[in-house]
């Protein structure tokens, strides 16, 4: 049987859980379909989802159609919990994207659609809620050809739009300005298909059009539309049936390699760790022994290996206990207890991990009402990050607290409330602040020289950083033979990188820079006559490490850096005659608008805006614009600070600012190699 891995993805509040239960009702999975509202749902399981009416974790049902298995994602909607959808995208083989047909085109909308056109996901469009007043049809397509994708088609009309009893029409052969338009847009992305239609129009008869319809919405080069409502389940049919159709299910080689990736950890009620995994060949089993790759490579270097201990399968509804978990086909894996989201079982098909959406802009410190409860906070907090690699937890040693990194307010009333249901932790939030980042301004360069002053380790490394292009990270390259040195030695300077550039000149991240390792040497391994080991006589992992962060910092600051915030772009509706009152807010808030659109009584407004002033916006909102104005806004890049450059909280164990850091590390290496304590 063939399977499919839909994902539904939407703005919040576009209907899109609403839209999963219906398809699950229209495939028999359930026999009454869950409401929002009253918390009866089958994906937002969580307490917390149903109180609140939003999806918070992604979750996976499992139906048939046909000959097809359906295994649907749900993923939250609110731009919050944006890192539930990050993980779902590498498993996808297919999207519906929801959009109201009353708000149409959204904030989220927007940034979900242009991920899933740069990873060139095939997506349907299923535009929900004609049943609601204000709906519109032409209007929403509009603003889709422009906003979304302007290769959209709606594959049928709706009559009653608006009411109750609004229903559709799929188009069929017979509509003949449907077809001209489908030709139009097919020809525009296949220069075979418009000569065969040039040379004679009778020859492209209507089950070829459909059928290059399919092959071009599998390449993501066009996206039908769909119009519907699913509460009433009003055109949910013809969406089927274009899943069905329109979308690549696939046949997985279930005896070939095993590759899977993990994209989602929970934790079971004995707080057991639970990996969902997606199959893209092989077949795993109950009590099989499996690698694991932290980076996506798979390049037989594992990260960690476990035993499988029981073995779970999305089948006709949710998952159910098997033997083995094929290709094609997601899964729940117990045994792996050092399992994380986004690595690679077995052989890796994406290569290494990359994020599809902008990190957090925001952090707070996380502090417990009650001292004695710092222990188990971190441990919750811990949990909360294995579950959330896009939520970073930062250790501030000095003021001796933890602080998480955040998306949004609403995040944090989530977090707050997870951690008195579930561990019996009350706590506060310090204020949130503005997580920038930090770029290379030039190019520097710094090396120590095994046996030179003042470098007291047995280890020679030189490296260089310079800029990289906006987005790409930080990379790592080599000047030197790969062999001219041990590779663990290689490793830990690679790895120090990494791990050093979380800190920069002013305490924040260092990204976009690429950094070479020019220099390198080492102290081979010695021993004396009696062929004991002499730790004092050959180079160690630690040298390596100890050194690498002094080298590093000294390139950067060489360089000089930069310091870069977050900005939003936003979209605000606010009463016409409201408009002279939110610009010197606006101003004052340093937003940069840009011409206003007034459509009748209502003006629209876009432009960018800091965001870390987007909060105090939002709350200013209903007092300026009568209770009327609605914000939008997504990150859209990063700026230059003007003025006074922020820093960061910097922690015990950064070296740039800390005059006795070489010396104590002196110290301790004399003492180590003294005692022959440090292992090789």
């Amino acid at each position: 049987m063939r399977t499919l891995n839909l994902g539904i993805l939407a703005h919040v509040d576009a209907g899109k859980t609403s839209l999963t239960e219906r398809l699950l009702h229209s495939a028999g999975v359930i026999d009454e379909i869950g409401s929002v509202d009253d918390g009866s749902t089958q994906t937002d399981s969580l307490a917390l989802e149903r109180q609140r009416g939003i999806t918070i974790k992604s979750a996976v049902m499992s139906f048939v159609i046909d000959d097809i298995t359906v295994n649907l994602i749900d993923t939250p909607g609110h731009p919050d919990f944006i890192a539930e959808v990050e993980r779902v995208l590498s498993v996808l083989d297919g999207a519906v994207l929801v959009v109201s047909a009353v708000e149409g085109v959204q904030a989220q909308t927007r940034v979900l659609m242009r991920t899933l056109q740069r990873l060139r996901i095939p997506t349907l469009i299923f535009v929900n809620k004609i049943d609601r007043g204000g709906a519109r049809y032409e209007h929403v397509l509009h603003s889709m050809s422009e906003r979304l994708a302007p290769a959209v088609i709606p594959m049928g009309s709706v009559d009653g739009l608006g009411t109750r009893g609004a229903r559709c029409a799929p188009f069929t052969a017979a509509d003949a300005d449907f077809t001209s338009k489908l030709v139009d847009l097919l020809a525009d992305h296949n220069d075979a298909f418009l000569a065969a239609y040039v040379d004679d129009e009778a020859t492209v008869s209507y089950p070829r059009l459909r059928g290059e319809l399919a092959a071009q919405t599998q390449q993501a080069l066009v996206h039908p539309v769909y119009f519907g409502s699913a509460i009433t389940g009003a055109g949910v049919e013809a969406l089927i049936t274009g899943i069905t159709e329109l979308l690549p299910a696939t046949e997985g080689d279930v005896d070939g390699p095993v590759s899977g990736t993990v994209f989602k950890i929970e934790r079971g009620p004995a707080g057991e760790k639970i990996a969902y995994v997606r199959m893209f060949s092989g077949t795993v089993r109950t009590r099989d022994l499996l690698r694991f790759y932290g980076d996506g490579d798979g390049d037989g270097v594992g990260d960690g290996e476990g035993k499988v201990t029981a073995v779970s399968v999305f089948d006709r509804g949710p998952a159910v206990r098997r033997a083995s978990v094929d290709a094609g086909q997601i899964g729940k894996l117990w045994g792996l207890g050092d399992i994380r989201i986004g690595d690679a079982i077995g052989v890796s098909r994406t290569g290494p991990a990359r994020h599809h959406f902008a990190p957090p802009t925001l952090e707070t410190a996380v502090i417990p009402c009650r001292p004695a409860d710092k222990g188990t906070l971190h441990v919750a907090l811990v949990q909360f990050a294995e579950q959330d690699p896009l939520i970073n937890l930062r250790q501030d040693d000095i003021r001796k607290e933890v602080f998480v990194s955040l998306y949004g307010e609403v995040q944090k009333e989530v977090i707050q409330a997870t951690l008195a249901n579930e561990f019996g932790i009350d706590v506060t939030f310090r204020e949130t602040t503005t997580i920038c980042v930090e770029r290379p301004n030039g190019t520097g360069a710094a090396v120590e020289i095994m046996g030179k002053d003042p470098n007291p380790f047995l280890a020679t490394v030189g490296l260089r950083i310079d800029p990289a292009p906006i987005d790409t990270g930080v990379e790592f390259r080599l000047e030197v033979e790969l062999g001219s040195m041990p590779y663990a030695f290689m490793k830990a300077v690679e790895d120090t990188v990494k791990e050093t550039l979380h800190q920069g000149i002013h305490g924040w991240q260092v990204t976009d820079c690429t950094v070479t390792m020019t220099h390198s040497g080492y102290a081979p391994r010695q021993s004396h006559s009696h062929a004991v080991f002499d730790k004092s006589m050959s180079s160690t992992g630690a040298d390596f490490r100890n050194l690498t962060p002094l080298v590093l910092m000294s390139a950067l600051k060489q360089a000089g850096s930069g310091v870069y915030e977050p900005m939003h772009r936003f979209h605000l509706e606010l009463p016409a005659d409201t408009f002279g009152a939110i610009m010197p807010v606006l101003a004052r808030l340093r937003a940069i608008p840009l011409s206003p659109e007034v459509r009748g009584p209502s003006c629209l407004l876009e432009g960018e805006i800091p965001a870390a002033r987007v909060h105090e916006l939002q709350q200013q909102l209903p007092a300026l614009t009568r209770g009327e104005g609605v914000l939008e806004s997504a990150f859209d890049h990063y700026q230059p600070v003007t003025g006074t450059i922020p820093t960061r909280t910097r922690t015990d164990h950064d070296p740039l600012h800390r005059k006795e850091y070489l010396l104590n590390v002196v110290r301790r290496v004399a003492g180590r190699r003294e005692s022959g304590s440090d292992s090789p």
